[in-house]
């Protein structure tokens, strides 16, 4: 994004440099990447947090690990992970915190990785911590058709 004007203004970019690896920081060449709602606040300038232009959207990444920087002991090189972060999943290589990633399982692909992330997690913190549901009570879903809505379905059905 090099200006707040929504999703139209997302262009692709070429001259953009390859990720600087950290310690306790890992390199993922991506190999998809989830798009929620926030990403669309963000191309307006409307969410809670507002990097400044240039900037890529994106929360949430799936890929495998290029490089691993000092002080990484939970994945290596080759490791197929998904990854949150607060912007710049849309991208061709991403540099996280090791502890941002979490290996991704053979039978899981990219594609679901990199979008379940955020929408479970926000589903939980909004059952467990706002909602505060217990096992047994009733929950209605009013908007089951979202990420977040379907992830309330499916997690509410397990109480």
């Amino acid at each position: 994004m090099h200006e707040l004007v929504g999703p139209d203004g997302l262009r692709v970019d070429t001259d953009v440099p390859e990720p600087r690896l950290a310690d306790r920081h890992l390199v993922i060449d991506v190999r998809a990447a989830g798009v929620n709602f926030p990403d669309v606040l963000l191309t307006r300038g409307r969410y809670q947090f507002k990097p400044t232009p240039p900037f890529s959207p994106g929360g949430e990444v799936a890929g495998v690990v290029r490089a691993i920087g000092t002080g990484v002991t939970t994945l290596a090189v080759g490791d197929r992970v998904a990854a949150t972060m607060l912007h710049g999943a849309f991208a061709e290589q991403v540099c996280v915190p090791e502890a941002a990633a979490v290996k991704l399982p053979d039978s899981v692909s990219f594609e679901i990785g990199a979008a379940t992330l955020l929408t479970y997690a926000t589903t939980l913190h909004a059952l467990e911590d706002r909602a505060v549901l217990k096992p047994k009570e009733t929950l209605l879903v009013l908007g089951a058709a979202g990420g977040v809505g379907i992830a309330a379905v499916e997690l509410g059905a397990l109480t």
